[in-house]
């Protein structure tokens, strides 16, 4: 089985990261998703955050935070998520937007509430300092 590549934007803010719940989800998960064809992984995540939350990234600042790999949830053809974390700062007022439901900013205390893959993405972040 290939994994699902994809490509999120790990944003901290007091200590805590941002997640989001797509429409008919169980379990959070961080903003960003698949590339289309020909996309690279700036033109991707700027895309996905835009249709997800209204806002736009500044390119200047985008940088690989490094690549997480976790079992899959909810996706019934691939056995693992391959996810490339990246941060980025942004502007605009943040709205969930297109197939997101809610926004919210998870800290250890609610790692229950996410994804394997967003769960491996609270781990890196953790591991860089960004947590409290």
């Amino acid at each position: 089985m290939e994994d699902l590549d994809v490509v999120a934007w790990i944003q901290v803010s007091d200590g805590r990261m941002l997640a989001v719940r797509s429409r008919g989800r169980d379990l959070l998960y961080l903003p960003g998703g698949k590339r289309e064809p020909g996309e690279d992984d700036w033109s991707a995540l700027s895309r996905e955050v835009r249709e997800e939350l209204d806002l736009e990234l500044d390119e200047a600042t985008f940088r690989e935070l490094g690549v997480v790999r976790a079992p899959a949830h909810d996706q019934p053809r691939h056995a693992h998520v391959r996810m490339a974390c990246f941060t980025a700062a942004y502007r605009g007022a943040m709205a969930a937007t297109g197939e997101v439901d809610e926004y919210r900013y998870v800290g250890r205390r609610e790692r229950h509430l996410l994804a394997p893959a967003a769960q491996a993405a609270l781990d890196l972040a953790d591991r860089h300092g960004l947590l409290a």
